[in-house]
């Protein structure tokens, strides 16, 4: 496997899918980005596990003197003002620990055991498939290396429960060298379901953002208790397998939590000039009935889509069925629908013929064979 030039590094439970290392060269001016190290991530389609409207968190670190460590999970690339200082140096759009020393005069530099470290709450419980380690504009003080470890937790675990020495940590990511004002990515092979990552800079230094790739893995027990929920919803393991057009914003925004509070925060497509219309298709959490459909064009005033039907089926290679025939819809309105139930297992909207929505939502509950397969998978990678 190779992204780009790079070539991929395996090594157990991991993939390096770049080579980054060294610094970076001063900034010299101009764009802070002309001269950033990207990568081709795998990871389009997967859930951003560490996305804060999903709920995740950095609860803890040992160190954030130069720059706070909530700025790890910030959404949008990291800025850079050359000019921004404060009383204790260079403001960072980041997280950035002090430098490291060492014991004695005779002995100045850190141990190679010394590290600082970031405990992170994911969004959900889920699978990690990448990892992307960014040190956008660290460029001489990131870290030599970094490491990540994972454990299964409950979601509300304070830091004295996650820093107790019974509990297990697996290892996702083992030290490894990284590069400065760079997007340092991993492939993650460890069939199992976390709660939370330790997140280790090697000795100290500075990262920019953090961003956890993978799968939602629901607690069925839960979604059982709930009995009448989303069955799409990214929280609870919904999925957009595919769709039409991508142009302005994806469609995974449309199984986001809450409503959408700006345009880009939706599913927005690029003017059709043909006689197609655009679509997106979506797999359940597991087999459910849907009894009622929400379908929000918020914020989508002028680009809303005119129109939209939506349809079911049951397994990968089922029948289409229509659950609700094409009907008007508003610009920056919600739209309800009481439907008949069938058991279904995807999902698929069209709208005519382009402009996007903001949200979808199929409140309904597990059959039985979906509740049974849904418990089947979580006890299999727990």
């Amino acid at each position: 496997m190779t992204i780009g030039d790079q070539p991929a590094q395996t090594a157990g439970s991991f993939t390096a899918l770049t080579d980054f290392t060294g610094d970076a060269l001063p900034y010299g001016g101009g764009n802070p980005y002309a001269d950033y190290r990207r990568a081709r991530l795998p990871f389009a389609g997967l859930a951003h596990l560490t996305d804060r409207r999903l709920g995740a968190g950095i609860i803890a670190a040992n160190d954030e003197f130069f720059a706070e460590r909530e700025n790890l999970l910030l959404p949008g690339p990291a800025v850079f003002d050359p000019e921004h200082f404060g009383h204790k140096g260079k403001i960072m759009d980041g997280w950035e620990t002090r430098r490291r020393r060492g014991v004695s005069a005779e002995v100045p530099h850190p141990d190679i055991a010394d590290h600082d470290w970031a405990l992170i709450r994911l969004g959900t419980p889920g699978v990690v498939r990448g990892i992307v380690v960014d040190t956008a504009h660290f460029r001489g003080n990131y870290p030599q290396a970094v490491s990540v470890e994972a454990t299964a937790h409950s979601l509300s675990a304070a830091p004295e429960d996650l820093l107790d020495s019974d509990v297990e940590w697996t290892e996702l990511v083992p030290r490894t060298p990284v590069g400065g004002h760079a997007e340092n990515a991993f492939a993650v092979h460890v069939e199992r379901r976390f709660t939370h990552l330790r997140l280790r800079q090697h000795p100290d230094g500075g990262v920019a953002r953090l961003r956890v790739y993978g799968d939602v893995a629901p607690d069925p027990g839960w979604l059982t208790e709930l009995d009448t929920f989303d069955l799409v919803a990214l929280e609870n393991g919904g999925v957009v397998e595919d769709a039409s057009d991508r142009f302005y914003s994806p469609p995974e925004h449309t199984i986001l939590p809450g409503r959408s509070q700006k345009m880009d925060d939706g599913w927005e497509t690029r003017r059709r000039r043909d006689a197609g219309n655009d679509w997106i298709r979506y797999r359940l959490v597991e087999q459910g009935v849907i009894r009622a459909v929400e379908i929000d064009t918020a914020c989508l005033k002028g680009n809303a889509a005119g129109w939209a039907s939506l349809s079911v089926r049951d397994g990968a290679e089922g029948e289409w069925t229509t659950l609700i025939p094409r009907v008007r819809l508003q610009p920056d309105s919600v739209h309800r629908f009481l439907v008949n139930p069938i058991p279904s297992t995807h999902v698929r909207i069209d709208i005519f013929p382009d402009g996007g929505i903001s949200r979808l939502r199929l409140f309904g509950s597990l059959t039985k064979n979906g509740l049974a397969r849904l418990t089947e998978h979580t006890e299999a990678v727990s």
